[in-house]
């Protein structure tokens, strides 16, 4: 089944032209608009096809397409775990394994979350693309949202950034942070001659960590974390900089596979408004057990 949005024409909004209507009044950007109205059924009235130059009289249902008939991101479906949080028509949000890389690239071909969630979708026999919002590193954990089609995308990422759109960690970190809470406000770039690492550096970008410290234990503490920016490793490098870098961090702090495999960092809260809908939704996930481990 296609996904579909629709609009009914009032007296109001009779004779105004379909390219209006798509972008003011359903909220459709240029760039879908110009894939959806090549398509047979992307643009109707009343069930018929109808051009972006049309005006809709009184009374009729302008529909349009939000799903593409055809996947267009490239990525290979191969079937892996899903852990899947929550699901609808325009959107899916997992709780991400540690170890699983978000997107496809040099040497994870075929064994990301983008690979597991295409496969799914045409298994299942769903109309739905991997149309990434936002991305967790390899080895962090937890919770994760993907739109199912450019519609649902936009509008998601119109909201990263804002008080619509929020996020909140839990790390164990090395040491016990003093103060117990505040912000760490260090502008971060990218080390020169590393491909990976970042740093702070005073002519990088801005950059927000809020943190709290709930437990502390055995030189250690459990901390929750949320960011006013989205940097690159943003939470790895601001904890490393303040002296108290995550447990089992391999970058930033001090490897060691047998107390936990990845840096100790989990997404546990995520909220925003539904992209075609506008309910607000919440989630929390509870602290893996490698992590909880570490502060017993």
């Amino acid at each position: 089944m296609s996904r579909r949005l629709e609009l009914a024409i009032t007296p109001e909004l009779a004779g105004v032209k379909v390219d209006t209507l798509l972008k003011r009044h359903m909220g459709l950007s240029g760039t879908v608009v110009r894939r959806i109205k090549w398509l047979e059924d992307g643009i109707l009235a009343d069930g018929v096809r109808v051009n972006t130059r049309f005006c809709p009289a009184a009374g009729q249902v302008l529909s349009v397409r939000l799903s593409d008939p055809q996947r267009n991101s490239g990525i290979v479906p191969a079937p892996g775990p899903l852990d899947i949080v929550y699901e609808d028509e325009d959107v899916i949000v997992l709780n991400k394994a540690p170890g699983v890389s978000v997107h496809p690239g040099p040497g994870h071909f075929d064994d990301t979350l983008g690979n597991f969630l295409v496969h799914y979708y045409e298994t299942s026999g769903q109309e739905a693309d991997f149309h990434p919002v936002h991305r967790l590193d390899r080895g962090t954990s937890g919770l994760l949202v993907s739109a199912k089609h450019p519609y649902a995308q936009e509008g998601l990422k119109r909201q990263l950034h804002t008080r619509s759109f929020r996020r909140a960690y839990l790390a164990v970190c090395e040491g016990v942070p003093e103060p117990s809470a505040g912000v760490i406000d260090a502008p971060l770039g990218p080390k020169p001659g590393s491909l990976m690492e970042q740093v702070v550096r005073p002519d990088g970008k801005s950059a927000r960590t809020r943190y709290e410290t709930l437990e502390a234990r055995d030189g250690r503490a459990l901390l929750r974390l949320e960011l006013d920016t989205g940097r690159t490793h943003q939470i790895r490098v601001h904890m490393a900089h303040a002296g108290h870098p995550l447990t089992g961090d391999f970058l930033y702090g001090t490897e060691d596979r047998a107390v936990i495999p990845r840096p100790a960092l989990h997404s546990a809260e995520l909220s925003f408004r539904h992209p075609v809908t506008e309910k607000p939704l919440e989630f929390r996930l509870s602290l893996p057990e490698d992590m909880a481990r570490l502060i017993l």
